[in-house]
């Protein structure tokens, strides 16, 4: 996944999350981001089930 494609991702989970601001990040550090709001996603599914 390029780092556009991580910053586009992890623009549709935190809505509030700024591209420039994230592309201030190494891609190593945006793909971490991005498998951390993918966990707590998934967690917030489990609660409400």
């Amino acid at each position: 996944m390029s780092k556009r494609e991580l910053i586009d991702c992890i623009c549709e989970i935190n809505k509030s999350a700024k591209p420039e601001f994230l592309a201030v990040f190494a891609e190593d550090e945006l793909k971490n981001y991005l498998e951390h709001l993918m966990e707590l996603d998934l967690e917030e599914l489990l609660v409400c089930a």
